[in-house]
């Protein structure tokens, strides 16, 4: 069946299966065990942190191994919590991954949390940065790197510089940038943080950076785990497995973004062409090269969904997270898509094996479907 729901997760790489698969059979002590064997896992441990600080250009010391995204977004606010001073304010991005929205209204709610105005397109502007920090009460600055639901680029690299001029910390969700563009640059941000099965890695495992001088911070307390910031026992053919899906990436595939874009560019013709009154979100920015939410003309979105999950061909209607939730989508609505409108949104997120030929098939899909879809002339519809 074709899949284009990689944003919600991709499958395990032939990498990351290979060194999963020799992790369990060469590595699979505990590398906090003080025998030969676990510090052996222990310095392998070590050198897949260097691995990936060298791809991101940043100092293996600010790796800490986590179990995932959600993990280290609650890890890092909570830690924010913590250590800001009580009036201290945090601005954020209103497009924003529920995992960084949700401990974010538990630790600063009220006016401590201001929002960052975003454009038609979903994108915060370095001028909204700006005038935020303005005032001197705003100390961290929580801006994704690219959304999950329209695949809108962020300008991370500007923010955080201008986040560090003015004393403000800065914190970066790069869940789906990581694997599809280039990671280098990314140690700019004071924070950053993924989640492996993004970017063809095993579920429960991601990484975060942090500040090197950041003292007391701890993902999850209570255990010995990466130096005491984390409890639990190490996983380290996880760990082997997710630094082998992140390598491959870089190295063998995100040079590819070019010609993937085009590819996703010409669906975009096409069915805004074959099919009237569809709309693509965020059209006029920069976008994930696999990424396209488009707002259908007619019909609710699960039908949608339905009717293309029977022609063998899987999408979703938004973020994973969020599928069981009836309310529309809040990256849409700060964008400020109308409610009924969000409610006929389906997302479409390609993976790098996803080939022009499914594509078409898609395209082909939608065009077919759309007539069954559309309400009869005599019945009014209301989404």
């Amino acid at each position: 069946m074709p899949y284009f729901d990689y944003n919600a997760t991709t499958p395990l790489s032939l990498a990351a299966r290979d060194a999963w698969l020799k992790a369990h059979e060469e590595a699979w002590q505990n590398p906090s065990s003080p025998h030969r064997a676990g510090v052996r896992v222990g310095l392998r441990l070590q050198a897949a942190r260097e691995k990936v600080a060298l791809a991101l250009g940043c100092a293996a010391e600010r790796i800490v191994f986590t179990g995932g995204g959600t993990e280290s977004a609650n890890g890092i606010i909570n830690h924010l919590a913590r250590t800001l001073s009580a009036d201290a304010k945090v601005a954020v991005n209103p497009t924003e991954h529920p995992c960084v929205l949700a401990p974010l209204g538990l630790h600063f709610g009220g006016d401590r949390v201001v929002n960052l105005p975003v454009d038609a397109n979903g994108v915060v502007t370095v001028d909204a940065v700006k005038a935020a920090l303005t005032e001197g009460e705003v100390k961290a600055v929580l801006v994704m790197a690219a959304n999950n639901e329209t695949g809108v680029l962020q300008s991370w690299e500007e923010i955080a510089k201008i986040c560090r001029a003015a004393g403000a910390a800065c914190i970066c969700d790069a869940s789906q940038w990581l694997g599809k563009l280039p990671g280098a640059g990314l140690g700019m941000a004071d924070w950053m943080f993924c989640a492996a099965h993004k970017f063809g890695g095993p579920k429960g495992v991601g990484f975060l950076l942090r500040p090197t001088a950041e003292n007391g911070f701890s993902v999850r307390p209570g255990g010995a785990q990466e130096k005491g910031q984390r409890a639990g026992t190490v996983d380290f053919p996880g760990i082997a497995a997710m630094v082998a899906a992140l390598l491959d990436c870089e190295q063998t595939k995100v040079l590819h973004e070019s010609d993937r874009v085009r590819t996703r560019e010409a669906f975009e013709q096409e069915i805004t062409r074959r099919l009237r009154g569809v709309r693509v979100a965020g059209a006029g920015v920069e976008r994930l090269w696999n990424t396209v939410t488009l707002i259908m003309p007619h019909g609710e979105n699960h039908r949608w969904v339905a009717r293309l999950d029977k022609c063998r061909i899987e999408v979703s209607t938004g973020s994973a997270c969020s599928s069981g939730k009836d309310a529309p989508s809040h990256v849409l609505a700060a964008m400020g898509v109308p409610g009924d409108q969000a409610r006929r949104v389906i997302r479409i997120s390609a993976g790098w094996e996803t080939t022009r030929e499914e594509w078409q098939e898609l395209a082909d899909a939608l065009v077919a479907i759309a007539p069954d879809l559309k309400p009869a002339d005599n019945v009014i519809s209301i989404g």
